[in-house]
């Protein structure tokens, strides 16, 4: 019994660090991911929608945070107790994700690991299971020491995580797990394959008043696609330096793109107050979410590969 107590220990805390680990490296993922959960097509509690953010950062903390400490048996009743609270959650959210398709992806796993509702179901189920038996056999749960070490790893990792989100939240995710990374090639991810499932990319479209310039644009030797999801919710502080890293590249042989899922009037309004020397295309607001964890961000194509990308407040280090 005291192996089984140890082993299943052992797995849940390493699956709570795991989890929380891939999603505190891009909290904002998980923010639109809570914000869906909150529409009113979903959960119908829109009020909460401003809070995501916060919530999806302590959430994740919480994960990493009761994970370890399960790990090195520090305040084992305790930290039992808020799992179980934190696994009820999940179990709700995804029992009504799967029951209802509603959210067809929890992001559990951020977006390192893709499950389904049902398989992202059954896993909380058996978590559940898991947990509770060990709510239930806490008297074989003893720190790693009897001294002041498990306390001190514990706000170890509450102190690593909270800069690490505090880190991504200025710049970008520390590891990129979605198919427009650096390195990524979006043609390439637009084929379909016999698999049946969608491509990682999709409702990828650079659009004109007229057409569609994304196949052309991905055949470009030199783009910089400067990323504005929302011209309504910009970081408007960041528009100078985008003026600035744009007219740099214009010089060096970039042809440059504006892209937005903004109406063309406040569009027109900011490029005549802030001299943005680009045309603006339209995209889907949910693939320039995914392109980028950024607004403004600068995303750099070449032959449609992503050679860099910058949050705005990073342009000094972008390489052209």
């Amino acid at each position: 019994m005291k192996f089984l107590v140890q082993l299943i220990r052992i797995i849940v805390g390493v699956l709570f660090i795991f989890s929380g680990f891939v999603k505190l490296v891009d909290p904002i993922g998980s923010q639109y991911k809570f914000e869906e959960y909150f529409s009113e097509g979903v959960l119908n509690l829109e009020f909460l929608i401003p809070y995501a953010l916060p919530f999806a950062i302590f959430l994740v903390i919480s994960e990493i945070v009761l994970g370890v400490a399960l790990l090195v048996g520090w305040k084992a009743k305790f930290t039992l107790r808020s799992l179980v609270v934190m696994i009820l959650l999940f179990l709700f959210l995804t029992g009504y994700s799967a029951y209802y398709n509603k959210v067809t992806d929890c992001g559990c796993f951020g977006d390192a690991i893709k499950l389904d509702p049902w398989e992202t179901f059954i896993k909380d189920v058996v978590l559940t299971i898991f947990i509770l038996f060990l709510s239930y056999k806490t008297r074989f749960i003893k720190p790693i020491k009897q001294t002041f070490l498990p306390f001190k790893i514990v706000l170890l990792s509450l102190i690593i995580s909270s800069f690490i989100a505090y880190y991504v939240l200025a710049h970008l995710p520390i590891i990129d797990f979605r198919p427009y990374a650096i390195g990524k090639n979006i043609p390439e991810g637009m084929e379909y394959k016999d698999d049946g499932e969608l491509p990682p990319v999709h409702d990828f479209m650079l659009e004109n008043s007229q057409n569609d310039l994304a196949p052309q644009i991905l055949k470009m030797e030199k783009v910089m696609l400067v990323i504005i999801s929302s011209f309504e919710k910009a970081e408007y502080t960041g528009f100078p330096e985008i003026k600035k890293i744009a007219d740099q590249a214009i010089k060096k042989g970039y042809k440059v793109y504006g892209v937005s899922a903004s109406f063309s009037e406040i569009i027109q309004l900011a490029k005549k107050k802030y001299q943005l020397p680009f045309e603006v295309l339209f995209c889907d607001e949910t693939t320039l979410k995914t392109m980028i964890r950024a607004n403004p961000g600068v995303m750099i194509l070449k032959k449609g590969t992503v050679v860099d990308k910058k949050n705005w407040k990073d342009l000094d280090g972008l390489e052209l």
